[in-house]
């Protein structure tokens, strides 16, 4: 297991998903394949990109590792345990495995912002005095300070809603967060806040994180490995540089390297001695710095 941060020993779990398949409007001639064979462990401790363009099927696979949707055939097993078998305790597992949806301010509901993030402690049977306790951490630790706890969650801007509905989540101590397209529709401030949070999130608590998007500039600064979903079948797997090397596949599926790839592509063609596989910023100006020095010497 990945070590955890010092002073956090939270046990988090392993998900291991084999041969699933899923299949919309099976029993019509309208049937789709949203999943194909697929084939992935997500161990405790690590920080995934999970890729795809619209329809490729990656928030049908994230709902799977709740138990939202069932496979139509294959098994998923969390901490070796069959989510599938009859007797399996579903709400335990929604515990553990938190999924913020996609535009999840939608689903804001109550008067006040400290009572919307009570909801979820409060349905697995805490407490009115510990669910409090829990949200009150939850929104403390997404950035969210005691002026905001009594405001409607409709007067906050559109990243603070997001804030609150991520604390939701987190106030039921999940082991694994699930992110899907956390930063869609926020302006690119927004977008950098929202991404920075779920590191210091993932770093403090030392919990899974799968972050869910079709923007590989979204995710090459953060995420340790990258899946890519193409028409419901996992088409890479790996480290984020490596990923990065199959340019043409994933333009060929609606996606792209990251911008910073393509500059530093472009000066390469140009006779610049820099590094083409280069993925974040501050790679791309490490190796930058070093040809203009070069060319001084």
């Amino acid at each position: 297991m990945k070590k955890e941060p010092a002073g956090n020993h939270k046990e988090t779990m392993e998900i291991r998903l084999e041969h699933v398949n899923y299949i919309y409007g099976g029993d019509t001639e309208l049937a789709v394949h949203a999943l194909d064979d697929v084939n992935i462990t997500l161990p405790a401790g690590q920080f995934i990109g999970l890729i795809g363009h619209t329809g490729s099927g990656k928030s049908t696979l994230v709902q799977h590792l709740n138990g939202l949707l069932k496979p139509t055939s294959g098994r998923i097993y969390c901490d070796g345990e069959d989510i599938c078998a009859k007797d399996y305790n579903m709400k335990k597992l929604r515990q553990k495995v938190g999924l913020v949806f996609q535009y999840p301010e939608h689903q804001l509901f109550e008067a006040d912002v400290l009572s919307d993030v009570c909801f979820g402690p409060k349905n697995l049977g805490f407490s009115k005095e510990e669910a409090e306790a829990k949200a009150k951490a939850a929104l403390l630790q997404v950035g969210l300070s005691e002026e905001y706890f009594d405001q409607s969650p409709f007067d906050l801007s559109g990243g603070q809603k997001r804030r609150v509905a991520i604390a939701g989540v987190l106030a039921m101590d999940p082991e694994v967060l699930i992110l899907d397209e956390p930063t869609a529709g926020l302006d690119p401030k927004g977008r950098e806040e929202i991404l920075n949070l779920i590191r210091k999130l993932k770093e403090e608590r030392g919990i899974t994180v799968v972050l869910v998007s079709h923007s590989m500039d979204d995710v090459a600064n953060y995420v340790e490995r990258i899946i890519v979903v193409n028409h419901g079948r996992i088409m890479f797997d790996d480290a984020p540089r490596k990923v990065f090397t199959h340019v043409e596949e994933l333009e060929n599926m609606g996606l792209a390297a990251p911008q910073v790839t393509y500059i530093m592509k472009a000066l390469a063609e140009k006779g610049a001695a820099v590094d083409t596989s280069a993925i974040t910023l501050e790679e791309a100006k490490q190796s930058i710095l070093e040809w203009v020095k070069g060319n001084k010497a």
